[in-house]
């Protein structure tokens, strides 16, 4: 395991594209930052590229949707010659269209399939093929359902890293929304599961917040994977590698991750990007504070205005207050 795989910001779908990405990368350059899930679907078939992403980016991890194993090695070793640090294969997304398409969470109940996708996945890809899960689907909750999809996938499949949702999903009656909080955190049972397989590296992901909580549950876990928190109130990201890593570097002030923002910003802008899809990802980094609201105002009402360019971040910068050293 590097040990990027620490501390990680969750695949969030319409959420951690490359944008996101590279702003969180600005707050941290230790943190292992995953992909939104790409379909192997989209990546052989689809009109546009799929893998792309900045070099800056890294360690970064691309997160497959799929359960065909040829169609999953080919999209892995596409991603492998294209410089990613990991593949990861989406067994927990509870969505009614991944269903239909007989990946994420529904593979929990074929431990023998998602075996042989990651069997195929690390015979061409010489990077590590890691699985992202939950703690069960439907009424197959039990922990014996739990730690025989653990040990299939690990023994068949030579998965040896995984990260556990430690919710169950219910693949029948709630929305993907409602399968992120309705199912209860069941944390002690993915601490018993790294205990009964101290041989595999494991994460724990859902529903965690604050440093304090990572602490406390990396007494238990190798990583900690983090998702709406550092998506929703992102200068969370700014003091990872001090808290996490035990980095020595300054912690950046928000108004220098704006600042430093400016340079991506006008790059992607003359490559044809448009303002509002860069400065979305930047809604909350002065959560809770004097200016916040005047600050995503101004923004949401310009950024998607024809010709919108960087004096549009400048100018919503300015209704943070000057004396707030922040």
């Amino acid at each position: 395991m590097y040990p990027s795989a620490r501390f990680s910001v969750a695949p969030m779908l319409d959420w951690t594209d490359r944008h996101c990405r590279y702003f969180h990368r600005l707050m941290s350059k230790e943190a292992l930052l995953y992909t939104e899930m790409v379909t192997t679907g989209a990546i052989i078939h689809g009109k546009g590229d799929f893998l792309a992403y900045n070099e800056e980016e890294h360690p970064l991890a691309l997160q497959l949707g799929g359960s065909n194993p040829v169609d999953l090695a080919r999209c892995a070793k596409l991603a492998a010659d294209r410089g990613y640090d990991e593949i990861n294969l989406n067994v927990g997304c509870p969505s009614d269209r991944v269903q239909n398409g007989m990946f994420g969470a529904c593979l929990m109940g074929e431990a023998e399939l998602v075996a042989q996708c990651v069997a195929a996945m690390r015979e061409v890809a010489d990077i590590p093929v890691t699985v992202k899960t939950r703690i069960g689907i439907d009424d197959q909750d039990s922990y014996e359902f739990l730690t025989h999809f653990i040990q299939t996938v690990s023994e068949k499949g030579g998965c040896d890293n995984f990260t556990i949702h430690a919710r169950k999903a219910w693949l029948k009656g709630l929305s993907p929304k409602e399968n992120r909080e309705i199912p209860e955190l069941d944390y002690p049972r993915v601490y018993q599961l790294k205990q009964d397989f101290p041989q595999l590296t494991m994460a724990i992901n859902g529903g965690i917040k604050t440093f304090e909580e990572m602490e406390q549950h990396l007494k238990y876990m190798d990583g900690v994977m983090v998702g709406r928190e550092a998506y929703q109130s992102p200068y969370l990201m700014a003091e990872v590698d001090q808290r996490l890593f035990g980095s020595h570097r300054p912690v950046m002030k928000r108004r220098e991750v704006v600042e430093a923002m400016y340079p991506y910003i006008e790059q992607q802008l003359a490559n044809g990007s448009y303002l509002g899809h860069i400065t979305r990802h930047m809604l909350g980094l002065f959560q809770n504070m004097a200016g916040a609201r005047q600050w995503r105002r101004y923004i949401s009402e310009n950024a998607h205005k024809p010709g919108a360019g960087i004096e549009v971040v400048q100018q919503a910068l300015a209704k943070i207050p000057a004396e707030l050293d922040v």
